[in-house]
C-alpha cells in the first residue's frame, strides 16, 4: 500500500493515477448511484489516520461520473435527444439557478431547464439533450448559458424558453461544471480533470485551454519533452494531469477558481495566468463567492469553509459546527449564506455563523434570491424560503 507520506511527494500526474485506480474499483456501483445518495454519502464517510486527504477528495470528486454512469445509456450516440417533457419538471434534481429582475431559470437532471418570471410557477423549456447540467448564467433575455454533462454548452436567445446546442462531446467524458460570461460575448466554462474552454463570440466558437500554472513542477519537464517528442501522446496525458475545477468567480478584472485538491487560485489578467495560493485545506471547494464587506469566501468538502480580505494573501478559517458539504455561497443583505447537504443553510455576517436545516433535509446545491425571497435548487426540486430581508 502506498504510504501517506509518499503520496504528498508525488507529482500530481502519480497521485490522479493512485485516485484513479481507487475509484474504478468503486464504480462497480454504477447501475444504483441514486443522486441523493452520492449528495450525502461524503458527509458520512470517516477520514482515517492512514487515508490521505488528497487521493480521498478526488476519489469523492468522482461524483459527476457516478452520476453520468447512472442518469445515462451505456450506447453510444452519434447526437444528443432533447430532454423529456414532464408534468412536474420543478419537482426533479436541480443543480443550478439563476437570476435577473425579471426571471428565474433552474437546470438540472436529464436536460431539464425549468423557468419562472414569478418564482412560483414554472415553465419547461425545449433543451436539446438529455445531459444532466449542472450550471447556468443569464446576462440578459436574449443571453443565456448552461452547461453540464458530456461537456454540454446550450445557449438560450429567448428568455429561456428554448435552447441550442453550442457544445456536446460524450466522447470526452468528462462534465462541464460551471459557466460564466464576461458580457454577451466572453464566456468560460470549466469543468472535471482541468476542463477549461473559451468563447470570445457567445459561444458560437468554444476554444479549450491547458492551464500550465497548475502542473506539478516535477510534471512541467515532463510535459515540455512530451509534446516535442509525441505530439498525440501529449494530447492524452494532459485530458487527466489537471484537478478539478468545480467553481468559476469574476470579479472585475479579478477571477478566482476553485476545485479539489485545495484548489484555490486568482488570476488579474482574466484568466489568461494563474496563481495559486498555498495550500491551506487540501480537500475539495465547491463554491467561492465575495461577501457584503468585500472579502473572499470559499467552501466546500464536510464544511469546511474560509475567507480573506481583498488585501490580504491569507485565509482563516470559519467556525462551522455542521460536517455538510457546503456547496453554494450566496451574499445576502449584510451577510452570506452557504448551502448544504442535509438542508443546512448558514448564515455568516463575517464574525460569527447561525445555521437552520430544512424540514426535507434535502441537498441544496444551489440558491439565488428573486423578489425578495431565496429560491434553492435541491436534490428533490426547487423550494422558496424565507424573506430576504
Amino acid at each position: 500500500m502506498t504510504s501517506v507520506s509518499h503520496l504528498k511527494t508525488m507529482s500530481l500526474r502519480k497521485v490522479h493515477f493512485v485516485a484513479k485506480v481507487s475509484v474504478n474499483l468503486q464504480i462497480e456501483i454504477k447501475s444504483g448511484c441514486h443522486p441523493a445518495t452520492l449528495f450525502n454519502i461524503q458527509d458520512k464517510l470517516p477520514l482515517s489516520s492512514t487515508t490521505d486527504v488528497r487521493v480521498f477528495s478526488m476519489k469523492f470528486n468522482q461524483y459527476a461520473f457516478c452520476l453520468m454512469a447512472a442518469l445515462s445509456s451505456n450506447e453510444v450516440v452519434s447526437a444528443p435527444s432533447a430532454s423529456l417533457q414532464v408534468a412536474k419538471p420543478n419537482s426533479t434534481l436541480f443543480t443550478d439557478i439563476d437570476s435577473t429582475d425579471d426571471q428565474v431559470v433552474a437546470v438540472g437532471k436529464f436536460g431539464t431547464i425549468v423557468t419562472s418570471t414569478d418564482g412560483q410557477n414554472w415553465q419547461q423549456a425545449e433543451v436539446p439533450v438529455q445531459s444532466l447540467l449542472t450550471a447556468v448564467t443569464i446576462k440578459s433575455d436574449k443571453a443565456a448559458w448552461a452547461c453540464g454533462h458530456d461537456a454540454t454548452i446550450v445557449h438560450s436567445s429567448d428568455n429561456g424558453k428554448t435552447w441550442q446546442l453550442q457544445q456536446y462531446l460524450p466522447e470526452q467524458g468528462k462534465p462541464c461544471l460551471d459557466i460564466e460570461f464576461i458580457d454577451e460575448n466572453t464566456g468560460f466554462a470549466i469543468g472535471a480533470y482541468g476542463m477549461f474552454y473559451k468563447t470570445t463570440n457567445g459561444g458560437k466558437t468554444w476554444k479549450s485551454q491547458f492551464i500550465s500554472d497548475f502542473v506539478h513542477p516535477d510534471d512541467k519537464e515532463y510535459l515540455e519533452e512530451l509534446k516535442e517528442d509525441d505530439p498525440e501522446a501529449y494530447q492524452d496525458e494532459i485530458k487527466f494531469i489537471l484537478p478539478h475545477f468545480n467553481r468559476l468567480l469574476m470579479k472585475d478584472n479579478a477571477f478566482y477558481l476553485v476545485g479539489e485538491m485545495g484548489l484555490v487560485a486568482k488570476s488579474e489578467d482574466k484568466g489568461i495566468s494563474w496563481q495559486k495560493f498555498e495550500e491551506f485545506y487540501p480537500g475539495s471547494f465547491f463554491s467561492v463567492n465575495e461577501t457584503p464587506d468585500g472579502q473572499i469566501l470559499v467552501a466546500g468538502l464536510r464544511g469546511n469553509a474560509f475567507t480573506k480580505s481583498q488585501s490580504d494573501n491569507d485565509f482563516a478559517e470559519i467556525d462551522i459546527a455542521q460536517t455538510a458539504t457546503i456547496n453554494a455561497i450566496l451574499p445576502f443583505k449584510d451577510s452570506t449564506l452557504l448551502f448544504a447537504n442535509s438542508g443546512l443553510v448558514h448564515a455568516f455576517d463575517g464574525h460569527q455563523v447561525t445555521s437552520e436545516q430544512l424540514p426535507s433535509g434535502h441537498a441544496i446545491l444551489s440558491a439565488t434570491i428573486f423578489n425578495n425571497k431565496v429560491i434553492m435548487a435541491t436534490e428533490k426540486g426547487l423550494i422558496t424560503w424565507g424573506d430576504s430581508k
